[in-house]
């Protein structure tokens, strides 16, 4: 008797095979479907307008930014110097601004190339007594000359500024330089006291910087003499004598070298004060002349410190601080100076 069961396995193959076709297709049938519904469901889940304005009236409102204590403390500074109306109100206020900054500092404004205690907070009532001009060291030189930015570390330029002020010397200190016009016109001393570093070097600096560009701003802004509030009085003029109408010293060529190059740098250094206190009358005589009738008294003054200096001969034959005038405050044309009675 043959066996059957092969056949009969083929047949239950082939059934199997249909069945699982079809069963497939109707799964994947079904999973489209609650792909497409699930899909149709979750569009009605995006909110609408009103939901998003009712959790924006409903939400806190966000926090503000907290400042550090130094922004804070550099933000009442600013606002403190940005108020001064005048050039003079200007440096006061700066000196005020830097309590929190520092504990002691001390303003000293260029004359002559030399830096003059302008005002000073911390140091004590018997400060400005001491007051004086102060020769100023290589390091101090290198900042007036714009070499360098500040001076950050102890030095005999620290030690020639503090010591009218005080015999104690700070482990920390910053000078920095107040330009006008690119020009330095005053040195800034801060120092730790008896902290052992200063508290905000960097924040002082950033002051600084804001102080240079408000001198110039109020300087464009307002005619004002800045005498009273960037120097010291000046010292009375001495006689002024006649030049004689022919020169009795030695040609110019004879002059001793060291001798010519420092009274032609004092020469430059009372022109660029007078360029600096006086831009209006400068400016005017620059373009119209007569710059002698402008600032007669001035220029007598300036001229008076040339001659205390080197002498009335040097001036006289070599016409150092006459000439520089003309170049620096004249553009080269002595017409404009206008009838000096010493030109």
């Amino acid at each position: 008797m043959s066996d059957a069961r092969p056949a009969d396995q083929q047949q239950r193959d082939a059934l199997r095979g249909r069945l699982d076709g079809w069963l497939e297709r109707q799964r994947q049938a079904i999973l489209d479907e609650a792909t497409a519904a699930w899909r149709g469901a979750l569009s009605r889940l995006q909110p609408d307008e009103a939901l998003l304005a009712g959790l924006a009236e409903s939400a806190p409102p966000a926090p503000a930014p907290n400042p550090s204590q130094g922004e804070q403390r550099l933000a009442a500074a600013l606002d403190l110097v940005e108020c001064a109306t005048s050039q003079g109100d200007l440096l006061r206020r700066l000196l005020e601004a830097l309590a929190p900054l520092a504990p002691r500092c001390a303003l000293f404004i260029l004359r002559q190339g030399q830096p003059f205690l302008y005002s000073q907070r911390g140091f004590g009532d018997q400060a400005a007594a001491k007051a004086g001009g102060v020769p100023p060291t290589p390091e101090l030189e290198d900042l007036i000359q714009g070499l360098s930015p500040s001076l950050r570390h102890r030095s005999p330029g620290y030690t020639a500024l503090v010591s009218p002020l005080s015999d104690f010397e700070a482990a920390d200190i910053a000078i920095f330089p107040l330009r006008h016009r690119r020009k330095t016109v005053a040195l800034l001393l801060v120092d730790s006291d008896l902290l052992p570093r200063l508290p905000h070097p960097e924040l002082v600096r950033a002051l600084v910087l804001a102080t240079s560009a408000l001198l110039a701003s109020l300087a464009a802004g307002k005619e004002e003499e800045p005498k009273a509030a960037l120097a010291l009085p000046p010292p009375a003029p001495a006689p002024i004598q006649a030049a004689p109408a022919e020169p009795t010293a030695a040609p110019a060529a004879s002059l001793d070298p060291q001798t010519r190059a420092a009274a032609e740098r004092l020469a430059r250094v009372l022109a660029e004060d007078l360029e600096l206190y006086f831009p209006a009358q400068v400016a005017q005589a620059r373009s119209q002349g007569n710059l002698y009738p402008l600032l007669r008294n001035e220029l007598d003054r300036s001229r008076a410190t040339f001659v205390e200096r080197f002498g009335e001969d040097i001036e006289n034959n070599y016409r150092i601080f006459t000439t520089t005038l003309i170049h620096q405050l004249c553009n080269d044309d002595a017409s404009r100076l206008g009838p000096a009675p010493w030109a």
